[in-house]
């Protein structure tokens, strides 16, 4: 499975009509669509298709046609990104009517075509199961942590101040191994 870490886009022009492609984290998804809709009053579809993990393994998708005929758009989105074994992945594709109805067979392949473009344009990592951490440390070594953990490749989730510093941070298991062993002279885990 693969993954990307920011926000591609490409076009696609067909018979007048424009596709969009936004390929986003899916943790930017809800974001990302209210800020579309907002960019594009104009548009007439903002298709959508995602893929993730939830808390118990399990792959999560959905798709929506929003408005197109059913089966034509949202579908096909979703399976370009299940070929290419996306994970943690959604994609909305704005459009744009251009005049000339696509029928059903031209609908599939234009969302289709303008997923697989943008599918293209993107650069993916390979998915390692993740885990979390809460560890607790002293202010004087919240430089050192986050030292460690930019070089390490474990995302700080949240941060609280209290009596001491504590993080909840997150990586996959390997990362986070060799960053709590690194560390353990300074990190208390909660």
């Amino acid at each position: 499975m693969q993954y990307i870490k920011k926000h591609f886009t490409t076009t696609l022009e067909v018979k007048q009509s424009k596709f969009i492609a936004h390929l986003i984290p899916y943790e930017l998804y809800e974001v990302t669509l209210q800020q579309l809709k907002e960019e594009h009053p104009k548009a007439r579809h903002f298709v959508t298709a995602f893929r993730y993990l939830n808390e118990y393994d399990q792959i999560v998708e959905h798709s929506s046609d929003d408005g197109e005929p059913s089966g034509t758009s949202g579908k096909p989105s979703l399976m370009v990104l299940q070929g290419q074994e996306c994970i943690n992945i959604a994609v909305i594709v704005v459009r744009y009517f251009g005049g000339t109805k696509l029928g059903t067979g031209g609908l599939v392949r234009a969302y289709s075509d303008a997923v697989n473009l943008v599918v293209e344009a993107a650069e993916f990592f390979e998915y390692k199961k993740e885990v979390s951490k809460t560890i607790e440390i002293e202010y004087g070594d919240v430089r050192y942590i986050e030292y460690e953990c930019a070089a390490l490749d474990v995302r700080i989730i949240e941060k609280s101040f209290d009596a001491k510093v504590i993080y909840a941070i997150r990586s996959d298991e390997q990362s986070m191994s060799e960053f709590l062993k690194k560390v353990e002279r300074v990190v208390q885990l909660k």
